[in-house]
């Protein structure tokens, strides 16, 4: 069954963050969707914890690749994205949302920082031919 959202984490050297980030997302209220964690070469432990979640969540993936940035790391998951709709928090934000991953006008994410709040950004999946 195809996911109603996909969910695309690059993830690079935020092995600090990372349990927490991908802890809010698995901790949703709604069961339909995937988790793409993408490997962007950490040189920390990061691409460790991403195959234990992996190996612990069906619906988490993990895509290892060499380091080469943040948005080919993000086109690496998109491409392998099955959802609907794909959110694309960073690896040290956590998803506060009481009723699961939201529609954009109603998420709200947090950084490492504790005070930087902006819009859960969702973009449309268009599959290329």
């Amino acid at each position: 069954m195809q996911p109603k959202f996909s969910v695309v984490m690059p993830v690079y050297n935020v092995e600090k963050y990372l349990r927490n980030s991908i802890q809010s997302i698995l901790n949703q209220t709604i069961s339909d969707y995937e988790l793409i964690l993408v490997d962007d070469g950490s040189p920390d432990n990061c691409p460790k914890i991403c195959d234990e979640y992996a190996a612990q969540y069906p619906q988490v993936r993990v895509v290892h690749q060499k380091n080469v940035g943040l948005s080919s790391a993000r086109n690496a998951g998109f491409a392998i994205a099955k959802g609907e709709f794909v959110y694309f928090p960073d690896s040290d934000d956590i998803i506060h949302t009481p009723a699961g991953l939201p529609p954009a006008s109603q998420g709200r994410i947090q950084g490492r920082c504790g005070t930087r709040r902006r819009q859960l950004q969702t973009y449309r999946l268009r599959r290329r031919r």
